[in-house]
């Protein structure tokens, strides 16, 4: 028994190298923590310097869909300054984090939307969507350009202030809760029929690229169309009657829905997916994201290019991609 007591003693006060106490677990990055790795991303990329400080040696990159080297490879070379929209999702329980905003790509305003997934105090996964303006080819005169979807993004200035309000924490629903909410929205627009349910609040807006795309002010001598009668959906109706019209139909599979960020303290659910019109042989590739406030959905914003039809994000694997191609999601 006393040889048991000496040996306690030696672990306790002496400190042996093999009874040393476990390092305690890195607390986990919060908030400010979070949305300053997207302001270290941005320096880096920036400077096209992908440091080992900042990146974990094996970090998996993305841009718009492409498996690239991180580093010396799409918008890390032509990126030439930062703008000024800057909209933040940090989800703290994921350690990771979502942000759409602006730089500049040579002369050119550009959005980009971006997730990065902590792990120590590494980047070990950057995934990034860059919205470059859509030019008419030169064999193809006439043909007209997109808007400067950076610009658009760019003269917003800041998030809407509905963004930054916070949920009282006795009202916020579960992360689960959050994302069912707002995958409603992208199985309500597949194959839109206007009898599924859509829940907005009667103040719900959307901006897309920048500019509304919902309660849209009429220009003078137009006449608001009639969305029980009408043949095809108008910005200037709201969210809930451009879905109830059900002409929202062009939209034939909306997959790869990936729920990446769900900031519960200010309702904000965060998303990267695909828009396929099959009619066309068209797909958009999105980052959209969702505020949220008593099980319904208040705000909307999205930033979004035209992709290869059917393309994959890089992040999920081709049995994902073929079921999602075959069912409809939740």
């Amino acid at each position: 028994m006393r040889r048991i007591l000496l040996v306690l003693t030696m672990v306790l006060f002496l400190g042996l190298p093999w009874a040393a106490a476990q390092p305690a677990a890195q607390p986990a990055c919060d908030r400010a923590c979070l949305e300053n790795y997207i302001n270290r991303y941005l320096d880096a990329m920036d400077a096209d310097k992908p440091s080992l400080d900042l990146f974990a040696r094996d970090c998996r990159f993305t841009e718009n869909g492409v498996r690239l080297p991180l580093g010396g490879e799409g918008l890390w070379v032509n990126m030439s300054g930062k703008g000024n929209y800057r909209f933040y999702v940090p989800d703290i329980e994921a350690q990771q984090v979502a942000f759409i905003g602006t730089v500049r790509e040579g002369a050119d305003m550009v959005a980009v939307a971006i997730r990065l997934k902590i792990a120590g105090d590494r980047i070990s996964e950057a995934e990034q969507l860059v919205i470059r303006p859509e030019r008419a080819a030169p064999s193809a005169p006439g043909v007209p350009s997109f808007p400067p979807t950076g610009e658009s993004v760019e003269k917003m200035g800041s998030p809407h202030p509905v963004y930054l309000e916070v949920i009282p924490e006795s009202e916020r629903p579960s992360r689960e809760e959050m994302i069912k909410t707002a995958n409603y929205y992208f199985t309500g627009m597949q194959k839109n029929d206007g009898k599924g349910y859509y829940p907005f609040s009667d103040d719900c807006h959307r901006i897309e690229n920048g500019l509304p795309s919902t309660n849209v002010p009429l220009k003078p001598g137009e006449t608001r169309p009639d969305p029980k009668t009408a043949k095809s959906y108008s910005a200037a109706w709201s969210c809930r009657e451009q879905f109830e019209s059900g002409l929202l139909n062009f939209v034939s599979r909306i997959r790869d829905r990936r729920f990446v960020a769900v900031d519960r303290e200010r309702g904000i659910v965060f998303a990267f997916g695909f828009f396929d019109h099959h009619n066309i042989n068209w797909t958009w590739q999105l980052a959209e994201l969702f505020k949220i406030e008593k099980g319904q959905i208040r705000r909307i914003e999205a930033v979004f290019h035209r992709s290869a039809f059917g393309m994959n994000s890089g992040w999920s694997t081709y049995e994902q991609g073929i079921s999602d191609a075959l069912q409809i999601v939740y």
